[in-house]
């Protein structure tokens, strides 16, 4: 391998640093792959292209599905950002489901860790042939003076369109961490203030986040006056999307939830939902969309005007008032009981259910930490496995094995969606909150 690396580099002009990460990619590709047995053995054809995808070197580092939803600024693609995880992406490939279906894949996941997180994402478009889906992971992403390190995790399930849940993937996090900065200037720091502060920083981020959907073109043009293309109008103002958010750090976890994706907590065994799915049907957002002056019709299910299948999403400019941004929020205390977190789109949870996911994420991280005891991440001297490489990379590594797992079982039961899942794990966040 070193004698290769060193005549690719001679040929090609590449770094040492370019060649470990080339290799660390295909090794990462690898473990996807053995990822998807269980869902059959992909093609002959399909594997050729992805060996070829995979080996080719990596010019801009964005997934497939971050070049289709990507806001537009003057034709070029934004700066990859620089953080501590690494990044895989592939380009894309289309395979036949068993029936004849054409599958589309667009596939990026990532892997990593910093302090007290360890986490792996998938994103896939399925057998949808638009990818609507957009992920962001932003790990310490907000951390408030002499307070703990808070990550950032979210799913966005655009529908009409992508251009909303990019730009939510964009600038979710940025608007969110300006809302708990303000909010970390009030005096009061009490437990229960302090939880009041949080969710009234969360909700605004989320109207704040709506204003901003509402004011963007499909083009990618934000502001008013609206912009004047021949995208603007009806094909930018039918545009929307949900978004679930997850907040980790402090010994607690935050989760906001506007639509139909869905946050589930594994806890001591059990599937634990820490969000509701907003649909037009629920009793309580039946009759406040009838209070609006909206209706449910039933079209396929129950959808808002007979469109929508979701009571509550960003953007939607023309179902307003009816479907709303609001996000509905819950706090919960990290504990020892606690194993992994999983955030999805509705691609995963319309085919599999809450106690099955969380079952195999659990499984997938007992093989990476076989003890699985309380003391599992903890050295015997009191210490923990931050400064163990091994112990991070098993995790890091078993948590995109399990996000993995879980899109190609969902693409088994023949969900029609795309795809988005991350999985946490929550082993690694207790006595290391600070």
């Amino acid at each position: 391998m070193a004698a290769s690396c060193v005549e690719k580099m001679a040929s090609e002009g590449d770094s040492p640093e370019n060649c470990r990460e080339k290799r660390r990619q295909r090794i990462e590709m690898r473990i996807l792959g053995a990822a998807g047995e269980g869902a059959g053995p992909p093609s002959r054809k399909r594997a050729g292209k992805l060996r070829e995808a995979h080996e080719k070197p990596e010019t801009s580092g964005f997934s497939v599905s971050e070049k289709r939803n990507r806001v537009a600024d003057g034709g070029a693609p934004s700066p990859r950002p620089q953080s501590s995880y690494l990044a895989v992406s592939s380009s894309s490939s289309t395979s036949s489901a068993s029936d004849g279906e054409p599958v589309t894949l667009a596939i990026g996941s990532t892997s990593g860790s910093v302090p007290a997180v360890a986490f792996g994402s998938i994103s896939l478009a399925g057998r949808s042939r638009e990818m609507e889906d957009a992920v962001s992971i932003q790990p310490d992403f907000f951390r408030a003076e002499g307070g703990p390190s808070i990550h950032f995790f979210a799913v966005f399930d655009g529908h009409g369109g992508s251009h909303v849940a990019a730009l939510c993937k964009g600038q979710m996090h940025v608007l969110l961490a300006e809302e708990l900065g303000r909010a970390e200037t009030e005096t009061e720091r009490d437990a229960e203030a302090e939880e009041a502060r949080m969710k009234t920083a969360v909700g605004r981020s989320f109207a704040r986040m709506d204003e901003l959907a509402l004011m963007a073109c499909a083009c990618g043009t934000i502001g008013m006056p609206p912009c004047g293309c021949e995208r603007s109008g009806t094909e930018s103002e039918i545009v929307g999307s949900t978004a679930v958010v997850a907040l980790v750090g402090g010994g607690r976890l935050v989760v906001a939830n506007c639509g139909d994706s869905r946050a589930v907590l594994s806890r001591g065994g059990r599937a634990v939902p820490l969000s509701d799915d907003h649909k037009p049907d629920r009793p309580d957002e039946l009759a406040r969309i009838e209070a609006a002056g909206g209706r449910v019709i039933y079209l396929n299910g129950a959808r808002v005007y007979g469109i929508l299948a979701m009571s509550r999403a960003l953007g939607d400019k023309y179902l307003k008032p009816a479907v709303i941004s609001e996000p509905e929020i819950r706090v919960v205390e990290i504990t020892a009981a606690d194993e992994c977190l999983i955030i999805a789109s509705d691609g995963l949870w319309d085919v599999l259910p809450n106690d099955l996911a969380c079952d195999v994420a659990r499984r997938c991280l007992e093989e990476a930490d076989p003890t699985r005891g309380s003391e599992r991440l903890v050295h015997e001297d009191g210490g923990d496995t931050a400064g163990d490489p091994e112990k991070e990379h098993a995790s890091d590594a078993r948590c995109s094995l399990a996000a993995a797992l879980l899109a190609r079982l969902a693409l088994g039961r023949r969900s029609a969606d795309n795809i988005s899942v991350v999985v946490i794990d929550l082993r690694r966040t207790r006595g290391r909150s600070a």
